[in-house]
């Protein structure tokens, strides 16, 4: 759960206040404090398809059409595979003909019976006659729809199994695929942190990232706890639920998951007010009414605040705007230099 203080400190961003005896400065500051955040113990994983599925004939029939193959992306109710129908075809032509059939047959003794010319139970019978060839209309549609083989889900073809020309007979697979919607992350934990994980149910995932571009940190959608270790390596298998919808990874990549057990005190500033100058990662620290470049060394962000590990103290004050602080920084020296 989030801490209460760190709710403090977003508010000191919003309202910014300037240092006193420095109300010349172009820009707002605000105060380096220590707060209690998440402690956490990160774990490696490898991401995993929570729905994977073998998709089998329904219906009988010789395959026509293969429409997609092994590492093709199929959309949801996608045509994958599509049988010969024409049996299907003439049974629901004969269904619908019979349907009709019963149809006139179940009106003309509707009005017989209006005009007491038949009795209740022939009528009853006509009634039920109509039912059951409505419901084998039904069933001779449904037998047809089978001919055409559509994808449970939006993913990827892992495996196909048939071949344009075979013969497919009921409950054969056909094709086999995942989806790259619904992702999970699989970590084995140590004994130590178990209970924390179990009991606290937070995570977060770091996806891994092409190449050139920044690492993508999402949210556990829920967490769940294997009820017992591994024999072997004496570890928890946790699964970790990513949220749905697609985050440019794949089953079988690596992450690393962070998973909260626990608290601890930080010293926090705004992300703003880092700035990051080739290799140096700094702040523009404000004192006295002046200002000074200062090298820190930074760990995780909290909702908007980064952790600050060395090279700043509580009570400090930095610059929220680097920008204009390093212009301001260089007119002052401008200026003292003439």
């Amino acid at each position: 759960m989030r801490i209460q203080p760190l709710i403090a400190v977003a508010v000191l961003v919003l309202a910014p206040w300037t240092v006193a005896g420095a109300a010349e400065l172009p820009f707002a500051v605000a105060e380096a404090r220590v707060e209690t955040v998440d402690r956490e113990q990160i774990f490696d994983a490898v991401l995993e398809a929570v729905h994977r599925a073998t998709v089998s004939a329904q219906t009988s029939g010789r395959i026509l059409e293969v429409n997609f193959d092994i590492d093709d992306y199929v959309s949801k109710d996608d045509i994958i595979v599509r049988l010969r129908d024409q049996e299907q075809r003439s049974a629901l032509n004969a269904a619908e003909a019979a349907f009709a059939e019963a149809e006139a047959s179940f009106r003309r003794i509707r009005d017989l019976l209006g005009r007491n010319l038949v009795s209740q139970s022939e009528f009853d019978k006509a009634q039920a006659a109509l039912k059951s060839a409505r419901a084998a209309v039904e069933q001779a549609r449904e037998q047809l729809e089978y001919t055409r083989v559509r994808a449970p889900f939006s993913g990827i073809v892992v495996e196909r199994h048939v071949e344009p020309g075979e013969t497919a007979s009921r409950g054969q697979p056909l094709m086999t695929g995942l989806s790259l919607e619904q992702l999970r992350a699989t970590a084995n934990v140590s004994q130590p942190y178990v209970d924390e994980v179990r009991q606290r149910g937070q995570a977060r995932i770091t996806l891994p990232a092409a190449v050139g571009e920044e690492h993508q940190v999402v949210e556990a959608k829920s967490i769940t706890v294997s009820p017992f270790a591994d024999p072997q390596s004496h570890t928890f298998r946790v699964r970790v639920d990513l949220p749905d919808g697609r985050h440019g990874v794949y089953p079988g990549m690596f992450a690393k998951v962070a998973f909260t057990v626990g608290e601890r005190e930080r010293l926090l500033v705004p992300r703003q007010a880092v700035v990051q100058r080739s290799e140096v990662t700094a702040v523009y620290v404000v004192r006295d009414g002046r200002i000074s470049f200062r090298q820190i060394r930074v760990g995780r962000h909290h909702d908007g605040m980064t952790e600050v590990l060395a090279g700043l103290s509580g009570g400090e004050k930095v610059a929220l705007d680097p920008i204009r602080a390093g212009v301001y920084l260089k007119q002052v020296r401008a200026g003292e230099a003439q």
